[in-house]
Order: structure tokens, then sequence, then C-alpha cells
């Protein structure tokens, strides 16, 4: 039975599988398999995966495109037979010595879930990226932090971890749950804040994993337009994992802004965290989120009357909070359309009208 097993998933990247596929046939740790879980890729990539005869690799292709986290969380539950569970992506390259340093840290630290690298973010053309303005380029590299500190990080910056880079317990999974098939933006962000809530994570400073940055924002994660909107709403809907945090002092660790709604045993733990969230003002559906807390706590009626006993805080108090919490941004829009109304009155606009129509007609008849 192998000690690892690695899962790569494909889809559509024929000019770049084979490079990742030798990227672990190359590891200098070998007690593993490799899953290969190809997306029905309409390129050559099932060509090229199947080219391969290592008899620790076991290929498997879907029938239709878009299965992948499901394919994911079948083959760690049903097919993988390791200890440990690697994610790989078939655009990415690992260095060779990627899951030798990470197993050793797994069993030497048995209070740790997950092992993740530092990564160097790399071009389509596999040089590295030289603007160090780009999302990807310092993203990763993270210093190493308790679990608490990690959950608090979450909520102010969101996801820092790097997916292909995890080398993490199989129990992990069946303790924390499987990845979420309706959140394909940010499914591993998830996961990793369901693992913080039981275990302890380590990142190597080594840049053992190159992550490949494709152009036009075509990464799976790539600030698009429908991509961004998604990761938002996405984000705001895995907030209630940190609901999970049954223990004050847990809670306090994560966020020490709680401390002062301590009240015994009488403490409402969901009003200590909306509180604190809401001292935090990382995010508007961070705040959105706390905000709804405190609507389903003023809406029971017994629980109301004890967080106004306990925190003298009532309705009156609520409706304030909503009032000064623009968590859908009514102001900024209601400034952006002001400036557009005064553009448009402008007359400047209106004496350069003609212009505009003219450029509008031999624009349209050029094309022709």
């Amino acid at each position: 039975m192998p000690k690892i097993s690695i899962i790569l998933t494909s889809y559509n990247h024929a000019k770049y599988i084979r490079e990742a596929i030798d990227s672990v046939l190359n590891q200098t740790f070998t007690d593993f398999e490799l899953i290969i879980l190809d997306d029905a890729s309409s390129d050559d990539s099932w060509k090229v995966i199947n080219q391969y005869s290592d008899l620790r690799i076991n290929a498997i292709r879907s029938e239709r495109q878009g299965e992948l986290q499901h394919m994911t969380n079948n083959a760690i539950a049903e097919v993988a037979m390791g200890e440990y569970i690697a994610i790989h992506h078939s655009d990415d390259v690992w260095d060779p010595g990627k899951l030798e340093k990470q197993v050793s840290v797994l069993e030497e630290h048995y209070e740790i879930g997950a092992v993740f690298t530092n990564v160097l973010a790399i071009n389509e053309y596999g040089t590295p990226l030289v603007d160090k303005e780009h999302f990807y380029f310092t993203i990763f590299s993270q210093t190493n932090r308790s679990r608490h500190e990690w959950l608090r990080l979450f909520i102010i910056r969101g996801n820092v971890l790097c997916h292909p880079s995890v080398l993490i317990r199989k129990e992990c999974y069946r303790e924390c749950g499987f990845y979420r098939n309706y959140l394909p933006q940010v499914g591993d962000f998830d996961m990793w804040i369901r693992v913080c809530l039981k275990y302890e994570i380590y990142v190597l400073p080594d840049q053992l994993v190159q992550f490949r940055v494709l152009n036009n924002e075509a990464n799976a994660s790539g600030t698009r337009p429908e991509t961004k909107i998604r990761r938002t709403y996405e984000f705001y809907k895995l907030l209630p994992n940190y609901r999970q945090i049954s223990n004050f002092d847990d809670l306090v660790r994560i966020f020490p802004e709680a401390e002062k709604y301590y009240r015994n045993n009488e403490t409402d733990m969901d009003f200590a965290l909306a509180m604190a969230i809401l001292e935090l003002r990382s995010f508007q559906f961070t705040q959105l989120f706390a905000q709804d807390i405190l609507f389903e706590i003023i809406s029971d009626t017994r629980r109301a009357e004890n967080i106004k006993r306990l925190y003298k805080f009532d309705n009156k108090n609520f409706i304030e909070l909503t009032g000064q919490n623009d968590v859908f941004s009514v102001l900024k829009v209601a400034e952006q359309n002001a400036k557009v109304n005064e553009i448009y009155a402008s007359s400047s606009w209106k004496i350069t009208r003609p212009l505009r129509y003219l450029m509008q007609f031999f624009n349209k008849n050029s094309s022709r």
C-alpha cells in the first residue's frame, strides 16, 4: 500500500501535462500512487496521459466535462490507498524533493494535518514572473502561524495557500469533510478553514511548486469578471464555518476582540463572533455575515432578551448598525452615478455630442 496518493487533475493542458506528470515520477520520495483525473479534455491530454506505462499510474477519464470536484472527492474516498493525499494540477510543476520534505514534517509532527510549500509563479512558457505587483507573485509566501492565527488571517485576507502544494493526511478529509462541489472558486479555501478548525498546518519556506499563471487570466482562479463575482459570493457562503467554534478560548485566540463579550456560562458565542468580525471590518461581505448573525439573534425573542440583558444590545442598536455598514456599496454606487450624471449634464458633453455622433457613424461604416 503506497504512503501517498497523488491526485492530478487534468483539463485541456496537453502542452503542459507531460511536464506535470514527469515532475511526479521524478520525485525523490517514490512510495506513491498517481491518480490522474481527466475532465473529458477535448485536446490531446488523454492521449499524452496514456503514453505512460508506469504501474503507479491510475488514469480515470470523465464522460462529460465539469466533474473534477466530484471525481476528486470520489478518488479520495474510494480510490486513494495512501495515508497522505497530495493534490497536483496538470499545468503546474513540482520540485523533485517536494514530497520527501513534506512527508518528513508529517511523520515528525502528528499535530499537523497538512503541509504546504512556498510557490514560484511562472508564466505560460515556464519562466518566473517578473511583475512584482502580480497577485500571484508573493501571495503564497507565508510565514508559519498557529491554526488560530491562520483562521484570523483567512477572514482578513482570504486564501493565501496554494492547493497544488498541499500534502494532507487522508484522515483530515474524513474528519473535516470533502470538497463541496458547489464552491468551484473557493473549494480548497473552504477546506483549509475546516482543517484549521481541528488541525495545525505548516508551510515549508522552499519554493517547491511552480504555479503556472496563464495569459488573459485563464486560470480557474484567474481574476476575470465572472470569477471575481463568484469568488466573493462563495467566500461569503463559507463564512458559516466559523460558527463551528464552540470553545470561547478558541474564539478569543482567533479574535481577541471577542474577549470583552465573555459572560461565563451565559456567553452567547454567535454574538461574540459577530461583534468581533464587525470590529475587524475586513470585507463588506464579512460585515454582512456578522449582521446576518445578529439579525438571527434579535429575531428570537428569548435570545434577544438575553442579549439585551448581557450586552446592552437591542433592536435599536441593531438598526443603527445596519445604517452604518454599507454592506452593499449603496453610497459608492450612488456616488458613481452622480459623477456620471454630472458628466452628462456638463456643457462640454452637450457641445461634443455632434462629434461623438459622427465618430460613431464613421466607425460603424468603416467596420462594414
